[in-house]
């Protein structure tokens, strides 16, 4: 009962970060309680996440909830190595490679160019108020792939220099991708400066929901991540993500290959169809 606990404050205050993760989690809290108010409790954690939902519902799709599991982990494993691989062929040497956030797909993708022996850097924003690109900058300095950190007001400073752009995502409807705040700003800046991003993403984060005209609701975070001691009649919002134009995207980058969004969803329906499933 308590590891299972340990699992939902972690989810819930972000120090499990980033959607495979979370998923990952959640399918293994799922070994210690599955009865319903576990599985009310783990979906209410993260509400921009369909792939913590999509994995719960799979790995209750199977009698033997181990097994469920054990298939949950393959899969994450599998589309993991097929987005490194497809991803990582768009990178040439020489590039300037922009992302923001933290994306374990991303920095998979780029770990995955740097064994093909290509020469590339990468200027990454901080991603206030959590910094998670803090957390990138170190990864990728400790597999020693070139790394500059940007504050995220200088994002156009980095993508005046940059060739392209990854970043991953949190959720995907058939008309919008949502990734972390300030994602669609810094791709309006990739438009005009025409910088080709690419979203690199488990088809698992598909919300099957939206297709019955229900939103995808936007994770508001607490005041005290942005300041801890506001003074009295400022107001502070902190919506941790936001919606991308498609229009904004060159195409997405799935275990599946590389599609433009409605093939990518047209592929995902044949599948997984458990997902399209009530």
């Amino acid at each position: 009962m308590n590891h299972f606990n340990k699992i939902c404050k972690d989810i819930k205050e972000v120090k499990i970060q980033g959607a495979r993760a979370v998923a990952i989690a959640a399918a293994k809290a799922l070994l210690i309680r599955h009865d319903k108010k576990a599985v009310k409790k783990l979906i209410s954690l993260r509400p921009t996440e369909p792939t913590l939902r999509n994995t719960i519902k799979f790995v209750l799709s199977h009698k033997d909830i181990k097994y469920g599991v054990k298939k949950t982990l393959n899969h994450f494993e599998d589309s993991q190595k097929k987005i490194s691989r497809y991803g990582s062929n768009l990178i040439k040497n020489g590039m300037i490679i922009f992302t923001h956030c933290h994306s374990s797909s991303v920095i998979n993708i780029l770990k995955e160019a740097k064994k093909k022996g290509k020469k590339f850097e990468v200027y990454c924003t901080e991603t206030r108020p959590l910094y998670q690109g803090r957390i990138t900058a170190q990864q990728l300095a400790k597999v020693k792939i070139p790394v500059t950190l940007f504050v995220d007001s200088a994002a156009r400073v980095a993508l005046k220099k940059a060739d392209i752009a990854f970043y991953g995502c949190d959720a995907i409807t058939p008309t919008k991708i949502y990734n972390k705040i300030g994602s669609e700003l810094f791709a309006l800046i990739m438009k005009k400066y025409d910088v080709p991003l690419y979203i690199a993403t488990d088809s698992w984060k598909f919300d099957p929901a939206t297709i019955y005209g229900i939103e995808e609701k936007i994770e508001k975070r607490h005041i005290k991540e942005v300041w801890p001691n506001p003074p009295k009649g400022v107001k502070i919002s902190n919506l941790a993500f936001e919606k991308i134009d498609p229009g904004l995207v060159t195409a997405m980058i799935s275990e599946l290959g590389i599609f433009m969004k409605k093939s990518f969803i047209v592929e995902v329906r044949r599948a997984y169809p458990f997902i399209f499933r009530d």
